[in-house]
């Protein structure tokens, strides 16, 4: 009798990732639905790209490439209620949201905006 073998399939989480929901730092945030693991990717910021402050807005995440090239994407997804912290426990790298450490189910996930927001 010939033994045949069972191929398993490696199960994946269908859970998304985050949820919007009422921020207690500023309006709406954006909140893990499950544990993040550090270096996962939360997801990529989208929308328009901008090149002038002229196009500043609320939601503009300013990106400086390698060259030293300067844009801005005017965030249309998810992605745009991430809120400031100075303990932020995710980093935009280019256009691309990662964990820099653990994110606990239910938490907040949040970004450094920069050194002008320090004190916030």
């Amino acid at each position: 009798m010939t033994k045949t073998a069972t191929k398993t399939k490696k199960k994946t989480s269908k859970t998304i990732l985050f949820e919007v929901r009422d921020s207690g730092i500023h309006g709406r945030g954006l909140f893990a639905n499950r544990k993040i693991s550090k270096g996962t990717v939360i997801g990529i910021y989208e929308g328009p790209k901008v090149f002038s402050d002229d196009d500043d807005g609320d939601h503009v995440l300013w990106v400086e490439e390698a060259d030293g090239t300067v844009y801005g994407v005017d965030g249309q997804n998810e992605l745009r209620y991430v809120n400031h912290s100075v303990k932020a426990n995710a980093c935009f790298e280019g256009e691309e949201l990662t964990a820099v450490r653990a994110i606990s189910k239910g938490a907040e996930i949040t970004h450094h905006y920069g050194d002008d927001w320090k004190d916030l």
